[in-house]
């Protein structure tokens, strides 16, 4: 993926200490492990899989089946893979059920799912729309926010009725597609405040963070704290176009960057950067909302901001504000999923989100999550919490921890307290995080 480098120059990032929590989720213990499968030969009934491990097999069986596959979901209530055959297949399907997924039976191919959403690229690249393919209902789903009026959804609805019957669903909403600029640990810039996602190494071994690479607009020098002396420097980022992410290489090459995510006192080691699948649980950190939670609806999706189109992003229905840019998108074991790029909506009435993916992230900069001396199955910094404790294991987290408080100075960088005067990059507003008080420590679901 090609990438805009920004110059060095002496910057800053946000560290963090303990960030406070409003909206937050309990992070409960998955304790659906993987079963084994039938004997050789036999046929099993669909496994019950972790939705970390049915993303894998989602991965090789898009390989093996080609034209026949046609996308794939997580059922979380059942937790178990269901895998989109092309109808007649049949020995595909039974390829499927072999390796422990569900076999559901759709008209649409992937190849004209694609073909659908060239076309809406083409003839309908408009400001304040987004497609992505749903494979639950093997359709795409395309949305236009409340902007999109008069002529302008009279273009996209002719251009989604061109696709033919079948193929597209079209969906108003009421708010208005924009990044969340303005926020897990706050990090600020330029009178601008966005939220760190993961602590990762840079490509010569330095430490360094993501973030979204919307927030490098406000300026190449981060901090910690409003105000305060720069801790970081922006070294790459993108936006818009194939993505929406920032590297952030941190000052300091001695600063301590643990592969967690923090929610004041309690922590989910981050072990590894993995793939979303399509019906997948994800919890979300932000310095402006605090933790919250929902499930992944698409992915690939394409989003027209007011500043221009951005593809290859995660759609989730994980609520978002202004200043929750940049923060993590994680599940319960640990596994980073996305940061957070834009949507519509709020933590009131929700709405629509879009992540950027980790993994496309990491391989655009050239980075590694977390400590690079550990490896990505044990990038837990070395702590009590390693890469196979589960992160439900009454160690839930909801943010993403920029380092140590003791490189932060003992200060705290939490959403409850420097956040409160962070501003959107978008409307230069005060941005109040200060509603978390950062003393809940009783977690509920958001949804």
């Amino acid at each position: 993926m090609s990438h805009k480098r920004i110059p060095k120059r002496k910057a800053a990032i946000a560290v963090g200490g303990v960030v406070a929590l409003g909206a937050a989720a309990i992070l409960l213990p998955n304790a659906n492990a993987s079963q084994d499968g039938a004997s050789d030969g036999v046929v099993a009934a669909p496994k019950t899989l972790k939705a970390g491990d049915a993303s894998d097999l989602a991965t090789r069986l898009a390989g093996t089946l080609g034209d026949a596959y046609a996308g794939a979901w997580y059922d979380g209530e059942d937790k178990r893979l269901v895998v989109n055959v092309v109808r007649g297949e049949n020995t595909m399907a039974l390829k499927v059920r072999s390796a422990g997924a569900e076999v559901r039976w759709v008209d649409n191919s992937t190849a004209e799912l694609q073909a659908g959403a060239r076309t809406l690229k083409s003839e309908a690249t408009i400001p304040g729309t987004s497609w992505a393919v749903d494979p639950r209902t093997n359709k795409i789903l395309v949305t236009a926010d409340s902007t999109v009026t008069g002529d302008k959804w009279d273009q996209l609805e002719s251009t989604v009725e061109s696709l033919g019957s079948g193929m597209a669903t079209l969906k108003k909403s009421a708010g208005t597609f924009r990044t969340f600029a303005s926020g897990g640990d706050a990090i600020f810039a330029g009178g601008a405040r966005c939220s760190l996602g993961f602590n990762v190494t840079a490509g010569d071994g330095s430490p360094a963070f993501l973030t979204a690479g919307h927030c490098a607009a406000a300026g190449d020098e981060w901090s910690d704290q409003q105000g305060g002396p720069p801790i970081a420097t922006v070294d790459q980022a993108l936006f818009p176009g194939a993505g929406d992410f920032a590297l952030v290489t941190y000052d300091d090459p001695a600063t301590a960057a643990p592969s967690e995510v923090n929610v004041g006192g309690q922590t989910v080691p981050i072990v590894q950067a993995a793939e979303a699948t399509v019906g997948q649980q994800v919890f979300r950190m932000g310095s402006t909302t605090g933790l919250a939670d929902g499930q992944v609806l698409g992915l690939n999706a394409t989003v027209n901001y007011p500043e221009g189109t951005v593809t290859g992003l995660i759609q989730t229905d994980v609520c978002a504000e202004p200043g929750d840019s940049g923060g993590s998108l994680f599940t319960q074991d640990g596994l980073a999923i996305g940061l957070t790029s834009g949507g519509s909506g709020d933590c009131t009435v929700g709405g629509e989100t879009f992540f950027q993916p980790v993994t496309t992230a990491l391989e655009a900069v050239g980075a590694t999550l977390g400590d690079g001396g550990a490896g990505a199955g044990g990038q837990a910094g070395g702590q009590e919490q390693g890469a196979g404790q589960e992160a439900g294991d009454g160690q839930a987290g909801a943010q993403d921890q920029a380092g140590a408080e003791d490189q932060a100075g003992g200060q705290d960088a939490g959403a409850g307290q420097d956040g409160a005067g962070g501003q959107d990059m978008q409307d230069g507003t005060g941005t109040g995080s200060g509603r978390h008080s950062g003393q809940d420590s009783g977690l509920s679901r958001t949804h």
